[in-house]
């Protein structure tokens, strides 16, 4: 019981085009790929004022 076999994958990759669409998917893969930005560049803001807020104590 371990990773997904290869054609797990590929089971589940049908499904998802099936459930969505092969016309949606890119424009999916596009807002998760801006999600995923925004939420780095969250962090990062995060970090950064962590870090001055230590410098000022």
């Amino acid at each position: 019981m371990g990773a997904l076999a290869p054609s797990h994958w590929l089971i589940v990759v049908l499904v998802i085009v099936l459930l969505f669409g092969s016309a949606r998917l890119p424009d999916a893969a596009r807002s998760l790929g801006q999600s995923l930005r925004i939420f780095k560049a969250e962090l990062g803001a995060m970090k950064d004022d962590s870090e001055e807020s230590k410098r000022n104590v």
